[in-house]
């Protein structure tokens, strides 16, 4: 089998039936089976793909796994060449599985390969960035020229017609080849959710691979989904696995001042809170929640 396509689901019924439908609606050109893994959803997710999509594999646990935990149990499972990863709030656009497979087989040092993402609205999004460094994790939470505050490549002038050698690949839609799975290790699950494609992506340069960023294959990412249903528990995950990837690839004193970072922009938003009176009724709520998770973060981080 040539594609296996492992997607791990929690509460999101609604993008995930899409999902599905997009795939079988504009599936490749060669044998490929879809593994459903579900995070122990409460919203009908399950009954919904046995219903709707019986040809799918469904894997339904009895607990929330995370991204990494849930797309190892979907990989173990699966029977193809090439495993993709890919979101349960996106949408495959036509000819998107086989532009992937087809370079895929086309550049024999590319170990991986990801989609060119779009917005809701079809506008591109920014889904490929630089390995993280202290240096760059600095510039990103204090704002500096030259680095983008989300820390992404700035995508918007690059060329749709050639795909282009990146260091790290949105875990949105990635691609991979199985040899490589079976040389580097699958995903890390300290990673609960973030930053595991990071460092899965670190892993496999570092086996001598390269990634790639393949405008051609089209695919739509809603973004977020899951972590909006506990936005400040995903918060705290999102930097917990910063410092687990700081703590894995760098030293013990990388890790120490890039605590040390967090701790003083953490303080300073949360410290910046009176200022919300200033701010337009519209982002004032917004701003607050996000005061609120640097609050959090700032407690939890001695537990880090």
């Amino acid at each position: 089998m040539k594609l296996s396509i492992v997607i791990v689901n929690w509460n999101t019924r609604r993008y995930l039936e899409a999902c599905l439908a997009s795939i079988y609606r504009y599936p490749p050109r060669t044998a490929f089976e879809v593994l459903v893994v579900d995070n122990h959803s409460s919203d009908g997710s399950v009954e919904m793909v046995q219903r709707r999509f019986p040809q799918a594999v469904l894997i339904a646990c009895g607990r929330n796994l995370g991204f990494s935990g849930g797309n190892n149990l979907g990989i173990r499972q699966a029977r193809g060449e090439n495993i993709l990863l890919l979101n349960p709030d996106t949408e495959v656009l036509p000819g998107a599985l086989d532009h992937l497979l087809h370079f895929l087989d086309s550049e024999p040092q590319a170990g991986a390969a990801g989609s060119r993402l779009l917005n809701s609205d079809r506008t591109l999004q920014l889904s490929c960035s630089p390995t993280p460094t202290l240096m760059r994790e600095f510039a990103r939470l204090f704002h500096l020229p030259g680095i983008r505050p989300d820390g992404y490549y700035a995508m918007q002038d690059w060329d749709l017609t050639q795909p282009r050698s990146v260091d790290v690949l949105l875990g949105a839609c990635i691609l991979i080849r199985r040899g490589v799975l079976d040389q580097i290790g699958l995903l890390d699950e300290e990673y609960f959710m973030y930053s595991e494609e990071t460092d899965l992506c670190l892993r496999v340069q570092r086996a001598g691979w390269k990634l790639y960023w393949v405008p051609q294959a089209e695919i739509i990412h809603h973004g977020g989904q899951s972590a909006r249903q506990a936005p400040k528990e995903m918060f705290y995950h999102l930097y917990r696995s910063k410092v687990l990837f700081f703590r894995k690839h760098y030293s013990l004193l990388t890790v120490f001042l890039y605590k040390l970072m967090l701790f003083s922009a953490s303080l300073g938003r949360f410290m910046a809170v009176p200022l919300v009176v200033f701010k337009d009724a519209s982002r004032r709520q917004e701003y607050l929640q996000l005061c609120s998770n640097y609050g959090y973060l700032l407690s939890a981080l001695p537990r880090l």
